[in-house]
């Protein structure tokens, strides 16, 4: 190898390196906040992925460093020491923060709407479009003459 190719490779391997170590997901679980047994552990930690958290809102209580999140990580795993199922600790939380913060709202009362509201959305607007395209269609046709509309039929028959 020259001594150009050996310098470039030398100094973009540990750069490589570097930005692939930046750029890893970091979580905010602290050792001290993780539980002694694994499955209590694993299942604090598929709670703690599906819920927002209150300050940051675009990320999970589980990649958050914010101090309401470390609180309701700990808050978490103390409902599932003292026996709570997934589905109560959920509950909890719904009941003391709302449904805001539940990453996938429920498709009941306030979050049926969200799940309706992009349906309805998308329907509204293909039934636009095809009000507009019929629309300008009409216009097309209506401006022409006859002998255009007549060429117009031979192109579009091919």
């Amino acid at each position: 190898m020259t001594r150009a190719v050996r310098g470039w490779r030398d100094r973009f391997l540990p750069c490589l390196l570097a930005f692939l170590l930046l750029a890893m997901p970091v979580l905010a679980v602290q050792p001290d906040e993780m539980l002694a047994d694994p499955v209590l552990e694993a299942r604090a930690r598929a709670i703690s992925k599906d819920i927002r958290c209150p300050v940051c809102q675009g990320e999970s209580i589980d990649d958050s460093n914010a101090p309401i999140s470390r609180s309701l990580r700990l808050l978490i795993r103390e409902r599932l020491v003292a026996g709570d199922t997934d589905a109560a600790v959920v509950e909890y939380l719904v009941d003391r923060f709302g449904e805001f913060v539940l990453f996938n709202p429920r498709a009941t009362g306030s979050g049926l709407v969200l799940w309706l509201a992009a349906p309805a959305m998308l329907i509204a607007g293909v039934g636009v479009a095809a009000v507009a395209f019929r629309r300008r269609r009409a216009v097309v046709e209506r401006d022409l003459t006859t002998e255009e509309r007549a060429r117009l039929d031979d192109l579009l028959k091919g």
